[in-house]
Formats: structure tokens, sequence, C-alpha cells
């Protein structure tokens, strides 16, 4: 199913999944357990930020192209999560060069990629925080006056993104972006996570979210007086983790308001640059029933492609036998280049 004008052109969206991934959870978990962290060199550079903190970036170098990339990723994730290595690796093979900026406190140790490298003030990062990713935009247009900013963001980072170009309206220095298994609602994505399977996954993002609130804490009398400790150790669903630890330490009255402010359904409206919002009906992290009123309050700019399989940041397609072809990889990186 493609939810866009019948007049739209696309590259390549007849996505077929391999015939032994059929199902939201084998595409969701097929690529995280089999592909490589470490599939393209990076250069690790350490921006500084306004408030004292410190932003990780890894830099895909190359000989100037005329379009650099920057890639945001998802929850927990970084730039050594098999997604951003497989987007990284078709940005290279267009010969281009890329940035990804990885959330603070989620950075790895290049010699331990499961790591995270924590950071130096008293906060974290969430689906709406855009003002890092200003920054790193900022920092990138000055280095590279005369270069195509473009962007891809991945799930929560594909949120993120969304919301930014927003904000920035017709003055965005990103002329281009994609997104691949975004939230739009993060309020019917968190209720979601809570029925069925979803709550399985939720444990998994749980575990590191739980540990790097209660580290903080424990580390900044700031975030201490914040973080409500003991409902955040006790915390079994995101919407719970959100409301004890993600919005008082981030200046939200409670979860209900950060989702509310922070959601992209809220910003698409005010996007003014090209942008492919690449989604699945099947994707068991984010609600399938969100995509259409997110693609009804869009601008003009947004297009939508709603496949009816690929779970979620899954999107497996075969190359004849076992070989595996990431097939929103391929058209989000594509298609902002080309945009035809």
């Amino acid at each position: 199913m493609f939810l866009m004008p019948e007049s739209s052109t696309l590259l390549d969206t007849d996505f077929r999944p391999a015939w032994w991934l059929r199902g939201a959870h084998m595409q969701t978990l097929w690529g995280r357990l089999t592909r490589s962290r470490r599939v393209v060199p990076l250069r690790r550079e350490i921006l500084p930020t306004p408030d004292g903190d410190e932003l990780i970036l890894d830099h895909l170098d190359g000989p100037p192209s005329g379009t650099h990339f920057i890639l945001v990723h998802g929850l927990e994730g970084s730039s050594f999560s098999v997604y951003m290595q497989g987007l990284l690796s078709r940005v290279a093979a267009h010969g281009h060069t890329a940035t990804v900026m990885n959330f603070r406190y989620c950075a790895r140790d290049p010699e331990n990629v499961l790591r995270p490298i924590p950071n130096l003030r008293p906060r974290l990062y969430h689906s709406g925080e855009t003002t890092d990713l200003d920054l790193v935009v900022g920092t990138m247009r000055e280095r590279l006056p005369d270069a195509e900013l473009v962007g891809v963001g991945i799930s929560l980072g594909g949120n993120v993104l969304l919301k930014y170009l927003g904000e920035q309206g017709s003055a965005s220095t990103i002329t281009a972006a994609a997104t691949i298994s975004s939230p739009f609602d993060l309020a019917a994505g968190a209720r979601f996570l809570e029925t069925r399977i979803g709550r399985l996954y939720t444990e998994t993002f749980l575990r590191s979210l739980r540990k790097k609130a209660l580290d903080v804490a424990g580390r900044f009398e700031e975030a201490a007086a914040l973080i409500d400790v003991e409902r955040t150790k006790r915390s079994r669903t995101i919407w719970e983790f959100d409301d004890a630890a993600t919005a008082p330490l981030h200046g939200f009255d409670g979860a209900g308001d950060y989702y509310a402010r922070s959601s992209s359904k809220e910003y698409v409206g005010r996007v003014e640059v090209p942008t492919l919002c690449i989604s699945a009906e099947d994707d068991p992290l984010v609600p399938g029933f969100t995509i259409p009123p997110a693609q009804a309050a869009a601008s003009e700019h947004v297009r939508f492609v709603a496949t009816k399989m690929g779970g979620h940041v899954g999107f497996v397609s075969s190359l004849g036998s076992l070989r595996c072809r990431y097939w929103a990889e391929e058209l989000a990186v594509d298609w902002v280049v080309r945009r035809d």
C-alpha cells in the first residue's frame, strides 16, 4: 500500500519480503541478529555543546561529492547500529560523505560497540530534542558551505528529524530528507507497546534506559531532584519511564505533555523540503493506524510510502538464496540523492 498521490513517481517501491522472513517480528529482528556492526570505517569527533556537554559524531569521509548526509539513529541506537552501518554503506556506494549524530549517552566505545559512553551533563535525549541536531547541522554547514546537506532519520531519529524540519520550515539548511519507521504519534506508540508482544520489545529498551536515567540521577544532584528514582526503577512501560524520568528531566509536565509537544505529526505540516517517510503497516513497535493521520497533516513536500509488511526498520528482501537486501535503507538514500 502506498499512501501518496497516484501521480507520484519513486524509485523501486515494490517491496517483497524475503520468503523466509514473512512475519513482522522476523523482519524486525533478522538484521539485528545477523548483520555486522562494523561495515564502514568512521572518524570520531567530540563536538562541544553550549551547555558544557559533548556530542560524539562519527564521520564517513571521502572525496568531496557535493552531497553530505546527516544520519540520526533510533532509540538506544548509535553509529554502530546495524541499520546505520547499512545506511552508511549505501551512502558510500553513491560516493557521498556522512555524519552520524550520536544522541547523548548513546555513542558507543569503539572497542566495545555495546558499551555506551556517558555524557557530562544532567540530561539525556528524547524524541523531541532538536537543539543538538541544529548544532550538528549548523556545524556541518559552516564546514561545508558549498555542499548540499541531506538527512535520514531512523525510528526515534525520524521523529526528531521531522520535528526539526517542521521547526525550520523554509529556513532549513537540510534540503532533502527521508525517515524509516518513524513514530509520528508518540502517545499512541507508547500505548501500543503496552499491548501483546510489544511488552517484550519494551523491556529490551527499558533495561538500558532505566540504567542510564539512574546513573545520571546518581551523578548529578540536579537530575536527582527531577527524576523520580523509585518510579523509574519500577517502570515497566515506556509511558511510565517517560513520566518518571524523561519528562521531568527535560522540562515537560509529565509523559502526556512530552508526547504532545514532541510528536512529529504536529510538525509535518510545516516541512518545506522534499521528504520521504517509509513505514510498514505491520510494524510491531509503531502502530500502522498512525500513518494516515500523519499523512493528512503533512505538507505537500512530504511523501509517504507504507508497505503491508516490513516490521520495524526491517524491510528485508532477498537477492536470491539467503542473501539479503535492506530495501528501506536503499530507498531512503537513493531517493534523497535523486528525488524522483
